[in-house]
């Protein structure tokens, strides 16, 4: 791929091409390993509706060990969001090329990881910090996008992308009859949007699952080696900027 094209993924310049760009390749990672950790953990990791309402079951049914995992896996999507958010605003204040790079680049790191160790993890009873740990990549990642478009877009779950898509639907069939008032209009452009989302979500679904099922654990090798590629070019930026 031509540099330029790459650079638009994480460069600090944001247009509206390049965080549906960024968006929809997140996407697809997050339903990947969403989908993939199901088959590795047994477990979604992507979306803390499942698992706060987990948390309150457990709560109350006295469960205390899955009590005590819910709270790690909640506390490791906030713990990544947080990373997420403190790396961006660090590289914002020193006027990086890497500042959505960085978080980026750390994913591509505990994807990599996980794909090496998971298994050697999981085999040793460790489910929990396994779990945790792919909670805290989703957040890392839902923050990325989040902050780069400026909280238009979100990559780890699909219950607020289902919600918009049947808003613009509802919009969309709506017919107007009274000519003194304001039509209602669907915005066109946005349920594109969100449509491609949804698809690039249940396609990386489809290849994570599969992934995992053919190779286990290293299926999120690929994953990890997309992201450095998204992340590479404003890294580079930054060193040939210091020399």
């Amino acid at each position: 791929m031509p540099m330029h094209y790459l650079r638009t993924y994480a460069s600090p310049q944001r247009t509206d091409l390049s965080n549906r760009r960024l968006g929809r390749a997140l996407a697809f990672v997050a339903g990947a390993v969403n989908a993939g950790g199901f088959f590795a953990v047994g477990q979604y990791t992507s979306h803390m509706s499942g698992v706060v309402s987990a948390l309150a079951d457990n709560l109350a049914l006295g469960h205390s060990g899955l009590l005590l995992a819910g709270l790690a896996s909640l506390a490791a999507f906030f713990l990544g969001a947080a990373t997420s958010a403190i790396l961006i605003n660090w590289g914002r204040r020193r006027a990086a090329h890497s500042c959505y790079a960085l978080p980026l680049l750390l994913e591509a790191a505990l994807l990599l990881a996980f794909g090496l160790l998971g298994a050697r993890l999981a085999a040793h009873g460790h489910i929990a910090a396994t779990v945790a740990l792919l909670c805290f990549v989703m957040g890392l990642q839902n923050a990325i996008v989040t902050k780069a478009s400026r909280a238009e877009i979100r990559t780890t779950h699909v219950t607020g992308l289902v919600t918009d898509i049947g808003i613009e639907l509802g919009k969309l069939c709506y017919w107007n009859r009274a000519a003194d008032t304001a039509p209602v209009t669907a915005d066109r452009r946005r349920l594109a949007l969100l449509g491609s989302l949804l698809a690039m979500f249940l396609a990386g679904g489809v290849a994570g699952a599969f992934g995992f099922q053919q190779l286990g654990f290293v299926a999120t090798l690929p994953l990890a080696a997309a992201l450095l590629l998204l992340a590479i070019v404003p890294l580079l930026d930054d060193v040939r900027g210091r020399n």
